[in-house]
């Protein structure tokens, strides 16, 4: 094909395939997965336990989902896209069913540890492959579009698996969870298996991953990877305390839901808005007004006795969460060829849910001592340390 031939049909390539419609099945079913049991969990854990039980129960499924994460990328070079998606969906999504009966805090803990391989495995072979079917010049757009299909389930799961938990209780959450996540097996079989010398995990991240964790390792001694990958995880840390404590934070179940329904439609609403600023004006200049949008989100939270504040902090706080989403992805991304789709993807969601797992568990050890309060007002402190890198990435934005 000629030159101006190929580059034309590139400029005029469709940001949605076939292909990607049927990725979106799948993002649907491990966002169902996740997000509607999430808060319920530690309420069963609380229950089953004592206080800072919640957050070991968080803690186990995200401390999982990190070690699959960077497992993955040699599950999918050896077994592919096709069988690697199936297992996360089948682990991410069945295990719930156990939890039918009362379970005692050790079985709740088992469970999340289970759930949570199988959701990082399912996140990060769908990742790579998700990058390899999006068009370069619109992979800003594409990501917030993926973000928004993955958004709306989470927008609706999380507030209503807390609400359906207190009208109907836990275990019709668990069972819905587990039929909505085994259901968007239906899509698997029509994903590619590899995607060959064009990237994604089955390909490209197979080469990246070829020696085990070669690529991901590799990635963290990139300092253009790590520092948005920081940034990140900072804003996740933060993520981690509010969806696992707001619910206890708060006297009314209905402000909590209420607050875990608009942090992330703010959320999906600006994770699109970024995607097009960003492929526009450049990633890097948004990841600062991210993390001021955050913070302040944050201390709007702590004022638990006042719900109005809680609901508007979590609206604002989950606004500067889904563009430090967009751009931070999309940063890294354009950082690497094909056969570095891999590592981002691996690197991206570990920071994800290490962060959160770190700040469920840190968080239970102090809302245990000082309250609820205190904890969202260190957890908007702990994004002060963030404001560097993601200074010198507008720096950087702003010297192209």
């Amino acid at each position: 094909m000629p030159t101006a031939t190929l580059a034309a049909t590139t400029v005029h390539a469709p940001l949605v395939s076939r292909a990607l419609l049927l990725r979106f099945v799948t993002i649907v079913g491990s966002s169902l997965g996740f997000y509607l049991p999430l808060s319920v969990v530690p309420m069963v854990a609380e229950a089953a336990g004592a206080i800072g039980a919640a957050g070991l129960a968080t803690g186990a499924l995200l401390t999982a989902s990190v070690a699959a994460e960077v497992a993955t990328p040699r599950l999918v070079a050896r077994f592919g896209y096709r069988l690697t998606l199936a297992a996360g969906l089948v682990l991410l999504g069945a295990p719930t069913l156990v939890l039918l009966a009362a379970p005692d805090l050790a079985v709740v803990v088992a469970v999340n540890l289970v759930r949570g391989l199988g959701f990082g495995v399912t996140i990060v072979a769908g990742g790579a492959l998700t990058a390899a079917l999006l068009p370069a010049h619109r992979r800003g757009e594409g990501l917030a579009l993926v973000g928004v299909v993955g958004g709306v389930p989470a927008l609706v799961a999380l507030p209503f698996g807390v609400w359906a938990a207190g009208q109907w209780g836990a275990g019709t959450v668990f069972a819905i969870t587990a039929v909505a996540t085994l259901l968007s097996l239906v899509a698997v079989p029509g994903l590619p298996g590899r995607t060959g010398g064009a990237g994604g995990r089955g390909g490209a991240a197979g080469d990246a991953s070829g020696g085990g964790s070669h690529g991901v390792v590799d990635g963290l001694r990139d300092a253009g990877l790590v520092r948005p990958a920081a940034v990140f995880a900072a804003s996740t840390v933060a993520v981690g305390v509010l969806v696992t404590f707001l619910p206890l934070a708060t006297s009314s179940t209905s402000v909590a839901a209420a607050a875990l329904l608009v942090h992330p439609a703010a959320a999906t609403l600006t994770r699109w808005v970024a995607g097009l600023m960003g492929d526009r004006g450049g990633q890097g200049r948004l990841l600062l007004p991210g993390l001021l949008l955050a913070a302040a989100g944050l201390l709007g939270v702590s004022a638990t006795g006042a719900p109005a504040a809680v609901i508007a902090g979590a609206a604002v706080f989950g606004a500067g969460f889904g563009v430090l989403q967009n751009a931070t992805l999309a940063l890294m991304y354009s950082r690497v060829g094909p056969e570095g789709y891999g590592s981002v993807s691996a690197i991206w969601n570990a920071a994800y849910d290490m962060g959160m797992a770190a700040g469920a568990a840190g968080a239970g050890l102090v809302a245990a001592g000082a309250g609820y309060p205190v904890v969202f007002v260190l957890a908007a402190m702990l994004l002060v340390p963030a404001l560097r890198p993601a200074a010198r990435e507008r720096r950087l934005a702003e010297s192209r």
